[in-house]
């Protein structure tokens, strides 16, 4: 294992071990919770994950954050790293939040129907259907209260803007409409007919169904500790590149990946007939656009410093996981 990749895995072990009694001591609810929709809640949010986005939240705000990094060593960096960290810890709740809430919803029925998501039962599948999507509501709100109670006051407003906007219409709930329209030729006359159009199409679906919530988590960290509107715009640049090299990679292991590492169904996709990465450009040139738009997430983020190099290692390791 290249050394790059043990210290990514070993970065987003700090994260997890950072970011999961957050994530639980958020769900410590009065008792008008009803406890059933409680339990579906920590079954969704609580279960085991990367934590990509919390990740990029708190890498975010490492890289953005408008003091220097001080050069006294280990102990210095780390209490830097715990201020900042600290800092935007509401807004790397709150994406959670979003995202957890999308797989609940994304893997109804009605939807993506699945059975297993990170290694355990569908919430769905664990409870019932409505609890599910009830579930869904909950976690969708409560993100939004977290990051108006939590975020600094200055950026608040801002903060709630940029989530609502990735998570609505026109971003994370509109690339999955498309999604499903494309699978289910709800828009056939206007389907695309040529590789080209096919990969336009691919790239309008994924910039919003999943990059726009990594966008925001970018943007996210950054708020959180009063970036400059220049250290915004690489985040974004970034996050723009990442969050399609992401997908691509993602299409990929759901062709080669087994259900044990990904701790989901693999090989669906290409089994109810969506349109894939691989199944239009093929494996070779899929994995080629990935590394291409790796390097641009990391070209991105020049004259951001050292402290943007978990961010670096990230864009790299996204395209040569296994899981």
């Amino acid at each position: 294992m290249a050394a790059a990749t043990i210290s990514i895995e070993r970065s987003l072990d700090q994260v997890r071990a950072f970011i999961d009694p957050l994530l639980a001591e958020s769900l410590h609810l009065s008792s008008e919770a009803a406890p059933r929709l409680l339990a579906a809640m920590r079954h969704s949010l609580l279960a085991p994950g990367k934590r990509l986005r919390p990740a990029l939240v708190l890498w975010a705000a490492e890289a953005a954050a408008p003091e220097a990094a001080d050069n006294h060593g280990p102990a210095a960096e780390a209490a830097r790293r715990d201020r900042l960290w600290r800092a935007a810890a509401p807004a790397a709740v709150a994406v959670e939040m979003i995202h957890a809430y999308s797989l609940v919803h994304d893997d109804l029925p009605a939807m993506d129907d699945d059975d297993l998501r990170r290694g355990l039962p569908t919430c769905h599948r664990a409870f019932d259907e409505a609890t599910a999507i009830l579930c869904g509501d909950a976690l969708q709100a409560l993100a939004f209260e977290t990051l108006a109670a939590g975020m600094p006051t200055a950026a608040a407003a801002r903060g709630c803007l940029v989530l609502a906007r990735a998570a609505g219409a026109e971003a994370l709930v509109g690339g999955q409409t498309d999604d499903l329209a494309a699978e289910r030729g709800w828009l056939e006359a206007q389907a695309p007919q040529t590789e080209a159009t096919h990969i336009a199409w691919m790239e309008r679906i994924h910039r919003r169904k999943t990059g726009a919530l990594f966008h925001a988590a970018l943007e996210l960290g950054g708020l959180s500790v009063g970036a400059s509107e220049d250290h915004l715009r690489r985040l974004a640049a970034y996050g723009g590149a990442f969050g399609l090299a992401f997908q691509i990679a993602d299409d990929i292991l759901d062709a080669t990946g087994t259900e044990i590492a990904m701790g989901k169904k693999v090989g669906k996709d290409a089994g109810r007939g969506k349109l894939t990465f691989p199944t239009v450009l093929g494996m070779e040139r899929s994995g080629h656009r990935a590394s291409v738009l790796a390097a641009e997430a990391v070209a991105a983020l020049a004259g951001m410093g050292d402290t943007a190099e978990s961010l670096r290692h990230l864009a790299c390791w996204i395209v040569a996981r296994d899981h």
